[in-house]
């Protein structure tokens, strides 16, 4: 059986995700993320003596929301026009 995407579950989303967790859900790297958060454009927290990174589920919802709201804005101000035939 293949590998089952979290939000398919029936169980909650854990209140704190990995950064692979995030990396997941958004369907990017987790270097990505990494550089997300250390801009701060995702708030996490850093936990333990290694200091591994924890993203609060209602921070990721919050963050895509935001870029939800940005590429709205975007658009809005760089409509799409389709080039004139030739």
């Amino acid at each position: 059986m293949g590998h089952m995407d979290p939000r398919d579950t029936k169980e909650p989303m854990p209140r704190f995700l990995t950064l692979a967790d995030v990396a997941e859900i958004l369907n990017t790297s987790s270097a990505q993320v990494y550089a997300l958060v250390r801009r701060g454009d995702l708030p996490a927290i850093k936990i333990g003596g290694r200091g591994q990174w924890r993203v609060e589920a209602s921070q990721l919802e919050g963050y895509i929301e935001r870029m939800y709201s940005e590429t709205r804005a975007f658009v809005d101000a760089h409509p799409y026009v389709e080039a004139e035939p030739e």
